[in-house]
C-alpha cells in the first residue's frame, strides 16, 4: 500500500480491492485458526446486527452526551448489565476502550484516593502473574508497582502479597483468571488484605468476567471472585472478549458510587472552553464500540451467553483430553476457564509453534510453552487443531529446531 497522500482520490472498489488484498498475510481468525486477539462466536446473525448498529454511530462522538444521549443511555444500560452479573452496584461503572484503560483508571482512582489520605509515594501491590497494563498504568502516574512471588500453583500468594503491603499501599490485584496460565486468583484471600490495610482492591477480570458468570451456571467450580466477595472495590470485564461485542469496549465497575465518581476529570473552564468533563483518559470517545456493547449483549441475553459457553468449555475439554495422547504435552497448570498454558518436558514447543503456523495454526509463545484462549468457533475446529499438533510434534521429534524468535504478548518494534 502507498504512503503517499494520492492526488485525486481513488473510487471506493478499488480502495476495497486494496485494502483486501493488503490482508492476504493477516492470520485467518474466522476460520478458528487463532487463538488469541480475537474471540470468535462464530453467529453470523450477531456479527451482522454488530456491523449495522457500528454504522448507524460511525460518526458520532460520545464526548459530549447532551448532543448524543442514546450513547449515555447505552453505556449506563450496558455498565448496569455487566455489574447485575457480577452482582454489583447500579450506576457505579462505565465503559472504557478496553482492559488496558479499565486498569490505568482503577490505579488513577487508587492513587488518587491515596493522595486524599495524605499518602505522597503510593504503591500498588500485585502478584507476578497480574496483566502488565497495571505496569503500564503505574509508569505513567508515577506509582510503585510491588510484584509479589506466586504460589506453586501459579496463583497469587497472599502471604507473599501481605509482605509487601504497607501504609504507603494505595491498591491490591486480584486476577480473575491471570493471562498466562487461566488460572484465578484467591480473590477473597487478597480482599480480606485489602481491608486489614484500608484500601482498595481491584479485581482484575478482563479476560474472565463476562464467561466466569455463565461458567458458574454450567455448573464448573467457580473461586468467590465478584463484588459478593467482601473488600472487592472494583472489577474489570471486556465486553469486547467473551462479551463477543468488536474492540474496544471494557466495563469498570466500583462497588461504591463515590469511586465512580471519583474516576470522572473535571476542569473548571479557566482555559477558555467552558466545563470540560469526562470519565476516562480519552476526550473524544468514539461511538461505536459503546454502541456495539449494548448490542452484543441484548443480542444474546443470558440464554445466548449461556449457549456460547458450553461451546467454550466443549472445545477446552476436548483440547485436553486430546493432549494427553501427544507426548508429554499437557497444561503447566489446569486451567480454571478457557485460557491456558501446553507445556512440555521432552518437545522443543517453540519449533513446534514454528510447525504449527506453517500449517497456518498460530498459537501464541510464552517462555514457558504455549498459549491459548478458546472461543465458541474453536469447538468446531479443536480436533483439527489436535491433528496438527501431533504432526508438528512428530516433525520436531524428527529433528525439526525452532527459529530465533522471542516469547512476546504485545507490539514490538
Amino acid at each position: 500500500m502507498s504512503a503517499r497522500l494520492p492526488a485525486q482520490g481513488l473510487p471506493a472498489p478499488g480502495l476495497l480491492a486494496r485494502v483486501r488484498a493488503g490482508r492476504a498475510d493477516d492470520a485467518d481468525w474466522r476460520s478458528g485458526r487463532i487463538f488469541g486477539l480475537v474471540y470468535h462466536a462464530g453467529d453470523d446473525a450477531l456479527e451482522d446486527v454488530l456491523a449495522q448498529v457500528a454504522r448507524e454511530y460511525l460518526a458520532e462522538n460520545a464526548l459530549n452526551p447532551k448532543r448524543f444521549p442514546s450513547l449515555a443511555r447505552m453505556e449506563r444500560e450496558a455498565a448496569d448489565v455487566v455489574a447485575g452479573l457480577l452482582h454489583g452496584t447500579p450506576g457505579a461503572g462505565g465503559l472504557t476502550s478496553g482492559g488496558t484503560e479499565s486498569i490505568f483508571l482503577a490505579v488513577y482512582v487508587a492513587r488518587e484516593q491515596a493522595a486524599a489520605r495524605g499518602v505522597r509515594e503510593p504503591n500498588v501491590v500485585t502478584s507476578r502473574t497480574t496483566h502488565p497494563a497495571f505496569a503500564k498504568a503505574c509508569h505513567v502516574l508515577g506509582v510503585e508497582q510491588r510484584r509479589a512471588a506466586v504460589g506453586p500453583d501459579l496463583r497469587a500468594d497472599p502471604a507473599a502479597m501481605a509482605q509487601l503491603v504497607d501504609d504507603r499501599t494505595a491498591l491490591l490485584v486480584a486476577s480473575a483468571p491471570n493471562y498466562p496460565y487461566g488460572v484465578v486468583d484467591p480473590v477473597a484471600d487478597v480482599a480480606a488484605l485489602a481491608v486489614d490495610a484500608g484500601t482498595l482492591c481491584h479485581v482484575d477480570a478482563c479476560l474472565g468476567g463476562l464467561l466466569l458468570p455463565f461458567w458458574e451456571r454450567l455448573g464448573e467450580p467457580v473461586r468467590p471472585w465478584d463484588f459478593r466477595v467482601p473488600g472487592v472495590t472494583s472489577i474489570s470485564a471486556d465486553l469486547h472478549k467473551y462479551g463477543y461485542t468488536f474492540k474496544g469496549a471494557s466495563a469498570l465497575l466500583w462497588r461504591d458510587p463515590e469511586l465512580y465518581r471519583s474516576q470522572w476529570w473535571f476542569d473548571d473552564g479557566a482555559w477558555g472552553g467552558g466545563l470540560y468533563g469526562s470519565p476516562t483518559s480519552a476526550g473524544t470517545r468514539p461511538a461505536g464500540p459503546i454502541a456495539g456493547a449494548w448490542t452484543a449483549l441484548h443480542a444474546l441475553g443470558e440464554q445466548g451467553y449461556l449457549r456460547l459457553a458450553g461451546q467454550v468449555r466443549d472445545a477446552r475439554d476436548t483440547l485436553l483430553a486430546g493432549l494427553q495422547g501427544i507426548a508429554d504435552l499437557r497444561p503447566t497448570v489446569a486451567p480454571d476457564l478457557s485460557v491456558l498454558e501446553i507445556c512440555s518436558d521432552e518437545v522443543d514447543l517453540a519449533a513446534v509453534g514454528d510447525a504449527l503456523e506453517e500449517r497456518g495454526w498460530f498459537l501464541d509463545r510464552q517462555p514457558g510453552g504455549l498459549h491459548l484462549m478458546l472461543s465458541p468457533f474453536h469447538a468446531r475446529v479443536v480436533g483439527d487443531l489436535l491433528a496438527a499438533l501431533r504432526d508438528s510434534v512428530e516433525q520436531v521429534q524428527g529433528g525439526r529446531t525452532a527459529q530465533a524468535a522471542v516469547p512476546r504478548y504485545g507490539a514490538s518494534l
